[in-house]
């Protein structure tokens, strides 16, 4: 299967959020194409999707996190892969994509976190030479 992978574009929100749909997250095409932008404006973040005959078949995005506690981190913070493309290394190629932004930010961990429930997800991040750290639960407010 040919992949490229290439910075997200405002082009791609709708297919963005149908990928963000299979996962259960609600989201409009509009937030979507919003938080691309904003992506598009960030040195110490980015996005990129996984394109397969000019159709998005997966997106992943990465920050780099800063700390007072700990050493600096990048930081997985979304990655799909469409349903119908799972098990064609979309979601290593996407990774390993990754692997290179951190290292041209001179960043030697890659961080990400994943639901409790998404069990074989944990499996592919085990099979990719992750480590299990901790569980966490994830708290929030309105402000």
């Amino acid at each position: 299967m040919n992949i490229e992978v290439r910075s997200m574009k405002k082009e791609d929100a709708v297919a963005v959020m149908n990928l963000c749909g299979q996962l259960g997250y609600q989201i409009t095409a509009g937030e979507v194409q919003t938080n691309i932008h904003l992506f598009s404006q960030k040195e110490d973040a980015a996005a990129f999707v996984a394109v397969h005959e000019n159709m998005v078949a997966g997106w992943i995005t990465v920050a780099y996190v800063l700390s007072v506690s700990s050493s600096p981190v990048c930081e997985v913070r979304g990655l799909v892969v469409d349903e119908k493309y799972r098990k064609n290394n979309i979601g290593t190629t996407l990774i390993e994509h990754v692997k290179q932004w951190c290292k041209e930010k001179n960043c030697g961990k890659l961080r990400l976190r994943c639901n409790v429930k998404r069990k074989e997800t944990h499996a592919f991040y085990l099979h990719l030479g992750f480590t299990e750290k901790k569980e966490q639960k994830v708290f929030e407010i309105n402000v």
